[in-house]
């Protein structure tokens, strides 16, 4: 089993940073891939960066490549998503999820665990 408790969401102006935090616990080996989403309302969840742990490989959606950076510190147990140039549309609930293995690393259905998520809110 594992655990995701996602912290360091918050309201900031267009053009502002925000870090994500993601701290796992539970079966290493569940969670070789990390994946961060978001949900805007009214809207699908979707993938916004993933990350394969192992090798620190990573992967983004075009819409956030260039301004999101995904990493993992393993000896902390903890993905993070540094999130720069931040604009209106980035607004929504994020979520991190794991998985022990994922071939389409943006893919909700690959990724077996899930947490409970941290709200992002951009102004204008």
């Amino acid at each position: 089993q594992v655990q995701l408790v996602e912290s360091g969401g918050g309201s900031v102006q267009a053009g502002g940073s925000l870090r994500l935090s993601c701290a796992a616990s539970g079966a290493p080996g569940s969670r070789a891939y990390m994946g961060w989403f978001r949900q805007a309302p009214g809207k699908e969840r979707e993938g916004v960066a993933a990350i394969y742990t192992g090798r620190a490989v990573t992967y983004y959606a075009d819409s956030v490549k260039g301004r999101f950076t995904i990493s993992g510190d393993n000896g902390k147990n903890t993905v993070y998503l540094q999130m720069n140039d931040l604009k209106p549309e980035d607004t929504a609930m994020y979520y991190c999820a794991a998985a022990a293995y994922a071939r389409h690393w943006l893919r909700l259905e690959e990724y077996d665990y899930w947490g409970q998520g941290t709200q992002v809110t951009i102004s204008s």
